[in-house]
């Protein structure tokens, strides 16, 4: 199996700034993509961020110019800056892992999710 496990969630007000991390684990083959997604109360989940192993990256127009995705490949573990935060950014962040573990296709992983809570 793959796990990956998300810190950095809280409340933070308009304008204010935090880093998510999220870190995979398991029987890692190979992991091809990382990223962030996001669900809002009532709303469906949405691509926020994500980045290839080689380094190409992908933003949702909602947040380009504000958060900034990393990776740090040998650790398969990946970042994510959050800047001058709206309210509109509350919500659940969610780490997603498109790999393949030992003897198994390419799949989808998913972490528990942290909370992004953007109030004053």
């Amino acid at each position: 199996q793959l796990q990956l496990v998300e810190s950095g969630g809280g409340l933070v007000e308009p304008g204010g700034s935090l880093r998510l991390s999220c870190a995979a684990s398991g029987s890692i083959f190979s992991i091809h993509a990382m990223g962030w997604y996001r669900q809002a109360p009532g709303k469906q989940r949405e691509l926020v961020a994500t980045i290839t192993s080689g380094g190409r990256t992908n933003y949702a127009d909602s947040v380009k110019g504000r958060f900034a995705i990393s990776r740090f490949n040998a650790k398969n573990t990946v970042y994510l800056q959050l800047s001058s935060l709206k309210p509109e950014d509350t919500a659940a962040y969610y780490c997603n892992a498109y790999g393949n573990i030992y003897g198994q296709p390419p799949a989808d992983y998913w972490g528990q999710g942290t909370q992004v809570t953007v109030s004053s």
